[in-house]
C-alpha cells in the first residue's frame, strides 16, 4: 500500500507504537492499515462414500485437481464460504458436517479451513472455475495431480481417520511447500 485508504496521503512504513509490525501508517490522518491473513475455507465433500474433486479451471494450478474452496467473504462464516466456494465450483450443494483441519501458511499469509461435508445428491458439472468435476473412490485420489500442499495434507489426515471411522480436528503449518500455494 503506498497510499492512505482514508485520506489519500503517501503512507509510512513503520513499527506503531504499542505493535511489534512494520504497518502502513498515514502521517497526515494516522490511519493504520492492519494487512493480515487471508482465510480459504472449503469442503471435503462426499456423496456415496466417494470424495468430489474440482479440476482447477482458473489460476493457479490451472489443470490441477483440487478440494472445492476458496476466499472467505465478508459477511459470511467459515461454513457458509466452504457451502459457498463448493457450489461455485462443482455446481452441487452440500451440507457442512464438521470442521476439519486448519492449516496455516504463513509464507503467503493464508490459513485453510476444511470442512466434512456431505453432497445432498449427485448433481455436481462443470463451472467457470472447475473444467472438471468428478467422484474418486478413496482409493483412487490422483495424489501427484493436486493442485496444493493444503489439501494433499488435509487428504491425508482425512484417509487417516477414515479407516477408524472417528474423525477429529487437525490443525497444521505448511512453512515451505513443494507444491505451489
Amino acid at each position: 500500500m503506498r497510499y492512505c485508504p482514508n485520506c489519500g496521503h503517501a503512507v509510512d512504513m513503520l513499527i506503531p507504537l504499542g505493535d511489534n509490525r512494520e504497518r502502513a501508517v498515514c502521517p497526515s490522518c494516522d490511519h493504520i492499515d492492519y494487512d493480515n491473513p487471508r482465510i480459504i475455507t472449503g469442503t471435503i465433500p462426499l456423496f456415496d462414500g466417494k470424495l468430489l474433486l474440482c479440476k482447477r479451471n482458473i489460476e493457479p494450478r490451472l489443470g490441477y485437481w483440487t478440494l472445492p474452496a476458496g476466499f472467505m467473504e465478508n459477511q459470511e462464516t467459515t461454513s457458509e464460504g466452504a457451502l459457498r466456494e463448493t457450489l461455485e465450483e462443482s455446481g452441487s450443494v452440500a451440507i457442512c458436517k464438521q470442521a476439519f483441519s486448519m492449516i496455516s501458511i504463513p509464507h503467503i499469509n493464508q490459513v485453510h479451513l476444511f470442512y466434512l461435508a456431505e453432497l445432498e445428491r449427485e448433481d455436481f458439472h462443470i463451472t467457470e472455475e472447475s473444467s472438471e468435476v468428478a467422484l474418486f473412490e478413496l482409493d483412487q485420489i490422483p495424489w501427484d495431480q493436486l493442485a496444493f500442499g493444503s489439501v494433499s495434507k488435509t487428504l491425508k489426515l482425512f484417509l487417516e481417520d477414515h479407516k477408524t471411522g472417528l474423525y477429529g480436528f487437525h490443525e497444521d503449518t505448511i512453512l515451505i511447500d513443494s507444491v505451489a500455494e
